[in-house]
């Protein structure tokens, strides 16, 4: 598979050293392409469980826990047995980084779901921060030395393939040096002889979040000096180095926590007939390319029947610098209540997993086997290459990789972002079991989350009911747009004074608050609204949603203002804030749960 391979285990082991400290810090363990949150679905064999038999629980990342289970069907019906004991497996869909935030704190059945015996992440990096955790709390390591894996997929920058055409894909060796010259240039796609394509726009994850955005960025250090293995703290230091990487930032349109955002509005706007505008890149995994290309972005196979390829699709390009895999390990619990027999019975499961009929099914799902070896579908025509990649990076050491990530937060494209809530008289209705109303609860989440905005962040703070303005208008600016530094801790005093009243404003609020943005717009940050509400729109002067729509998808994709939306509570008009959301190519976040609304406003803040 790879010219210059090394083992991608190390790779991944060392990649999310560093990224642990600034997790644990704010309590949020999210995952890459498998999202991070604590939700667990149970997805195992229909059959009621047999007491008589070896009971064996396994808990995998989302983008391979369908798959897993119907291999588990299959397992069970073939009735096992190991030392004379029959075998039976349920497997959970459990996100990557909820999974490892779950055995950190021991693991909640109430909470968590049914506990597992084997855990499969989609990344040996999630077994560090595991480790490192459980270490910080002074628990016991669960993890083995020994990790299989089940499948793997590397690292991509998925483009839409008349672009990536453009640049010379399939037959040129294309990578971050492309991007960034021609990120450089002011022509941007005019110099490849498409000017209506703008300039180049790159759709990143948060390195603090996710793995594919931790990975990229390792890639990106990696690329500006030339080298696959080596990296020292002085390369990190370059001016040369961090000019690269800052002018790659630069050219992100948000950061974020999954990528499936990236995935669906690029779906979005190529059927609105802007596939070439919305965004120019993404840093995926290979097998999103396939999930995309079949018209099915969330690789969900219960949605892919009747799925439509999309009018553009991606084409996956493997930086030629280098790239990392996820490697999908199996990892057997060091836990109390993993019994001897429940180990033998991983083991047996494992082989099952491992024989060559049940790798063709990753493979067709868009995986590499557990060696590394592509199926059919990974084949120019569904925009993937078979022989590539041809280097696979080898890991900094882990106190190069704590740097590579401070100085991301330093080099990261700034915001300029408005904080939008709802204080209408809903907002103090009591959350059931917590003693709070969803407003003081909304309260507390912001206040914590707006420290996460660096110093140079630009923040500002709105609230809106009914009649909250001087001239009756249903907002009230209280906090201008200015420098993180000045403006968060007026917006702590701010929120701690907000009280609920009156109706929803809802429409009229987010037209006010989108015409300001543009007024004052500055391209060279993110620019964006952060709309928190629980209820829909009573403000009958303006009940007008597809005009308030067309405003917020009529501008030019390179000068736009994003709305990401909360709906916050049973009673938010969450089709409406989908739609909003979606008219602005960003994302909507489900509060739903009031007591999730901290975790759900650190994951809003992640695209900043």
């Amino acid at each position: 598979m790879a010219a210059e391979r090394r083992s991608p285990v190390p790779l991944i082991v060392a990649a999310l050293v560093g990224i642990l400290l600034i997790v644990v810090v704010r309590t949020v363990l999210g995952g890459g392409d498998d999202p991070g949150g604590s939700a667990a679905t149970d997805s195992g064999d229909p059959r009621p469980a047999d007491p008589s038999c070896t009971q064996l629980q396994v808990a995998a990342s989302s983008e391979k826990a369908a798959l897993l289970s119907g291999l588990a069907q299959a397992y069970n019906a073939s009735n096992p047995s190991v030392n004379g004991t029959c075998v039976q497996v349920a497997v959970a869909s459990k996100a990557s980084g909820g999974a490892a935030d779950a055995l950190a704190r021991g693991w909640d059945e109430t909470v968590d779901g049914p506990k597992p015996d084997v855990w499969t992440p989609a990344s040996s990096s999630w077994t560090v921060l595991l480790r490192q955790a459980t270490a910080q709390l002074d628990r016991p390591d669960l993890v083995p030395k020994k990790l299989p894996s089940v499948a793997q997929t590397p690292l991509v920058l998925a483009m839409p393939r008349p672009m990536a055409e453009a640049l010379g894909w399939p037959a040129k060796a294309l990578g971050w040096t492309d991007l960034v010259a021609l990120a450089k240039d002011p022509q941007g796609w005019g110099t490849r002889g498409h000017p209506e394509w703008g300039r180049f726009k790159l759709g990143k994850t948060n390195p603090h979040f996710s793995t594919s955005g931790l990975n990229a960025t390792i890639g990106a250090y990696f690329a500006a000096t030339g080298r696959s293995n080596d990296l020292s703290v002085k390369d990190v230091a370059d001016p040369t180095v961090t000019a690269f990487v800052k002018r790659l930032e630069s050219t992100v349109v948000h950061y974020g926590d999954t990528t499936l955002t990236f995935l669906t509005n690029m779906a979005r706007a190529a059927a609105d007939g802007q596939g070439l505008t919305y965004v120019s890149a993404v840093t995926v995994e290979e097998k999103s390319v396939l999930d995309y290309n079949r018209g099915n972005p969330t690789g969900d196979p219960a949605t892919e029947a009747g799925a439509t390829p999309p009018a553009v699709p991606l084409a996956a390009i493997y930086p030629k610098e280098g790239t990392l895999l996820s490697d999908n390990p199996w990892v057997v619990l060091q836990a109390e209540w993993v019994t001897d027999a429940k180990r033998t019975a991983a083991a047996d499961f494992l082989a099952f997993v491992q024989r060559p009929e049940s790798q063709q099914e990753f493979q067709q799902a868009g995986f590499r086997t557990f060696e590394g070896k592509p199926g059919d579908v990974i084949d120019p025509a569904n925009g993937m290459l078979p022989t590539q990649p041809a280097v696979v990076l080898a890991p900094p050491a882990p106190p190069v990789l704590q740097k590579v990530q401070d100085s991301w937060d330093s080099l990261r494209k700034r915001a300029r972002v408005l904080m939008v809530m709802d204080v209408s008289g809903s907002m103090g209705e009591a959350v059931p079991d917590s003693g709070d109303t969803k407003l003081e609860l909304a309260k507390q989440a912001a206040t914590s989350a707006v420290q996460g905005f660096a110093p140079d962040d630009e923040v500002g703070l709105w609230a809106f009911s009914t009649q909250l303005g001087s001239a009756g208008e249903p907002w009230t600016p209280l906090v201008p747009i200015r420098p993180a530094r000045s403006s968060v801790p007026a917006i702590t005093k701010a929120v701690a004074n907000l009280v609920p009243d009156g109706g929803t404003g809802l429409y009229a609020t987010l037209r006010a608050a989108h015409r300001q943005m543009l007024a004052d717009l500055n391209t060279d940050r993110i620019n964006a609204i952060v709309l928190l509400t629980d209820g829909r729109n009573e403000y009958p002067v303006d009940t007008d949603l597809n005009g308030l729509l067309r405003q917020l998808s009529g501008e030019s994709l390179d000068t736009s203002v994003r709305v990401f939306s909360i709906g916050y509570g049973d009673s938010a008009d969450r089709a409406s804030l989908e739609s909003i959301a979606q008219a602005s190519r960003a994302a909507y976040y489900d509060a739903s749960d009031p007591a999730s609304i901290g975790k759900v406003l650190v994951s809003v803040l992640s695209n900043f």
